[in-house]
């Protein structure tokens, strides 16, 4: 059934900025380091197959999602390029896997055992291993886990092809704990290369490492915030190596505007009261779409300039106050530039105490995305 756009909202996603922040980052890095586009939670919010074919397009030779859903989508998509799991998967689905040529991280003796009595497959299966070297998370930690996991290590059925971990505070000014992290995995990668003994994609840097020029990048880097033209932290973007460019709109308009007493109250609550006579909007669109209730008080883009929300954010509308009355219709950004005037996730994610990656991601599909510049033109 063909989506049909009826409300006024909507996500504008310029392909182009995906394309040139990659073309930038490969300006900065060794010419046979690879780029690892990271399109996972649907693409950050921004739409994993548009963006996967963006940054294909643009140089990057592999994607890495979390979820196996995710990788069977960009399959049957119709993208070919190397994609990598980065999240536990059960082993009883390790052969569906193998079946769509994706790979898979693997961290756990146990999982290899359980696979060997699973699987039906005769192809051996490519997986990446997983290091924890401090976030915690996922991953081998200790050399005599590394060894009993190595040791159950079939590589007539398993072919190792890389190895990874990732960093916790790569994206602070503070390089100690990124430090510490690199000295607990380069003894445990030299464990795993005596024991698989063929080339291995290493790669455990992340937007932070690859934008900071941090030793350590081996083979590739997994770019991902940053691809989005996203900073992972305010020291990286005060201390940036290259603009980034942001590739999310957020626009809808003003489905009502009226003129309200003095005492008149906004919203659930009436958290609001009218100080004058003042004009107020109502927008379309409200927690339903991830314009979370902590937005109010935040601004947004009218005529080219800030104007505040007021009263609580409802599930569908939230309302605005306008500096004047303007007509229904009129163009409100959430996310991005009108005029000379913008407002990115950064900006919102300091409002509403959290970060840019969790903003985008919460924008939810009631909102369409639309794809500009689709066909690269540079």
């Amino acid at each position: 059934m063909k989506s049909v756009k009826y409300r006024p909202a909507q996500i504008e996603i310029d392909l182009s900025a995906i394309r040139k922040n990659i073309h930038s980052l490969q300006a900065t890095l060794e010419p046979q380091t690879d780029i690892i586009a990271v399109v996972k939670a649907n693409g950050y919010g921004h739409g994993d197959v548009q963006v996967a074919r963006a940054a294909l397009e643009a140089g990057a030779t592999g994607l890495a999602v979390a979820l196996l859903e995710e990788a069977i989508k960009l399959r049957e998509s119709g993208i070919a390029a190397p994609i990598l799991v980065m999240g536990w998967v059960a082993p009883e689905f390790a052969d569906i896997a193998n079946e769509y040529g994706i790979t898979l991280t693997v961290f756990q003796a146990s999982w290899l055992e359980s696979y060997y009595q699973l699987s039906n497959s005769t192809a051996k299966l490519p997986i990446h291993i997983k290091l924890d070297t401090g976030m915690g998370r996922i991953g081998i930690r200790e050399e005599s886990e590394l060894n009993d996991f190595l040791g159950k290590l079939d590589q007539s059925r398993i072919n190792v092809t890389g190895v990874y971990t990732h960093f916790a505070t790569a994206d602070e000014e503070d390089t100690d704990y990124y430090e510490f992290q690199v000295s607990r995995f380069e003894p445990l990668l030299e464990i795993i290369k005596q024991s698989v003994k063929q080339d291995l994609t290493i790669h455990i840097g992340n937007s932070a490492v690859s934008l900071r020029h941090l030793n350590h990048l081996y083979h590739a880097v997994r770019f991902g915030i940053g691809m989005y033209g996203l900073y992972p932290s305010t020291y990286l973007k005060e201390n940036r190596p290259f603009d980034l460019v942001p590739a999310l709109s957020l626009k809808t308009q003003l489905s009502h505007v009226k003129r309200v007493n003095p005492g008149e109250s906004i919203s659930y609550g009436t958290t609001y009261k009218a100080e004058k006579h003042e004009w107020i909007g109502t927008i379309p669109i409200g927690y339903g779409d991830g314009i979370q209730r902590r937005w109010q008080n935040f601004e947004v883009l009218i005529d080219g300039k800030r104007m505040p929300l007021v009263g609580r954010i409802c599930m569908d509308q939230c309302m605005v106050r306008l500096d004047q009355a303007y007509p229904i219709g009129t163009e409100v950004t959430f996310i991005g530039q009108q005029g000379k005037e913008s407002i990115y996730l950064e900006e919102i994610a300091t409002h509403l105490d959290t970060i840019n990656y969790e903003v985008a991601c919460l924008l939810t599909d009631r909102l369409p995305r639309m794809y500009l510049n689709e066909k690269a033109t540079e």
